[in-house]
């Protein structure tokens, strides 16, 4: 969308002359992403189903996730960790609606939800002297006010993602302890304890780990089917190989930890960048920008059924038939299976997520 378009519907919306603007007034994009342009500035944009950036919005600093509002075309861009700030963006007229700073003493971690009517924002946070992880919780309509905090149940609380129809959320606890002074290092790699929490009202209402073996594989990234299944991606900070890198879960049942050979482990480098589960849930996809491969796998089974490479791949989302792709080098793919549809090279260099935008 042009500046110029923009700024008319901005000025039809003030004389109220129009609806209230939707996710198609800005082009009816299906994902957002965070990316780097060729001069080196930051932009949140917009991208639709045939692959086409539908509008760029300035960013402060480099984000890395994001979220986009349940009924109306505006989305919150966060820093990447340990970033303090996030930006809650009007997408009609990019004009910047709040600034979310963390408070004294935490930091952000880069992603964050909504509550299923959009009138709550959930981010993930860290109390890094305590070394405490927290959800910070804010009131939309009061213009991103911070109302709470919540126990994320853990350390190093990364992904938060919502179960369908309902407001329970789901946290990936890293377990790694950070510090704004010590930039992204990592401190407690020889005691971390990894976890998935679920927290309803505040309250947590079930946690699980791995194995013990495994404590030094962090969980950092979720994806959540339409059946209530979580799909989790792990970064390995062990020595020597790695079992598994990914797993599901259901509310009130055991881990489900993902399987392949020993030589497929070492295509991934001991790092997923990014997981998404396909829209018939019959398949968990992961990334690797390290390794610059795709996995694909079977969640009943448990095995890998497939790959794909594409340098520098990292986000990742459903779509109608596979998954959509982005990289760090300016591709943007669609995917069935291990077979490339169609794909689009950009300036652009994509951040590590791609966020569906999901209309209420």
């Amino acid at each position: 969308m042009t500046a110029g378009r923009r700024q008319f519907i901005a000025g039809l919306l003030a004389t109220g002359l129009v609806p209230k603007p939707t996710w198609a007034e800005v082009g009816s994009p299906s994902y957002l992403s965070a990316a780097a342009r060729p001069d080196g500035s930051y932009v949140l944009c917009g991208i639709d189903d045939d692959l086409n950036v539908t509008f760029q919005l300035p960013l402060p600093a480099r984000g890395h996730a994001a979220a986009a509002h349940p009924t109306r075309p505006e989305a919150v861009a966060f820093a990447r960790r340990p970033g303090t700030f996030a930006v809650v963006i009007d997408c009609t007229t990019g004009a910047q609606r709040a600034t979310l700073t963390a408070p004294a003493g935490w930091h952000f971690y880069g992603h964050g939800t909504f509550s299923q009517d959009g009138t709550l924002l959930y981010t993930t946070e860290n109390h890094y002297d305590e070394g405490r992880g927290l959800i910070g919780v804010w009131d939309v309509a009061a213009g991103y006010t911070r109302v709470a905090e919540w126990s994320s149940g853990g350390v190093g609380p990364h992904d938060i993602k919502r179960l369908p129809g309902s407001d329970t959320l789901v946290i990936a606890n890293g377990g790694i302890d950070t510090h704004p002074d010590s930039g992204r290092t990592k401190l407690n790699i020889p005691t971390m304890q990894p976890n998935l929490t679920y927290v309803a009202d505040g309250a947590i209402t079930e946690s699980v780990e791995l194995p013990s073996h495994m404590h030094k594989n962090s969980i950092r990234h979720l994806a959540v089917a339409a059946d209530g299944r979580v799909a989790f991606g792990m970064q390995w900070q062990g020595d020597g190989p790695v079992e598994t890198l990914a797993g599901h879960h259901r509310v009130g049942q055991e881990v489900v930890l993902l399987t392949a050979s020993s030589d497929r482990m070492r295509d991934m480098q001991g790092y997923v960048g990014s997981i998404a589960v396909s829209n018939d849930s019959r398949t968990i996809a992961i990334t690797s920008p390290r390794g610059g491969i795709v996995q694909f796998y079977d969640p009943e089974s448990t095995r890998i059924t497939g790959s794909c490479s594409l340098p520098d791949v990292c986000g990742i989302a459903a779509n109608g038939t596979g998954f959509t792709l982005t990289s760090g080098a300016g591709e943007l793919a669609h995917l069935k299976s291990a077979d490339v549809l169609s794909s689009m090279s950009t300036t652009m260099r994509w951040d590590n997520h791609l966020i569906v935008i999901t209309e209420g």
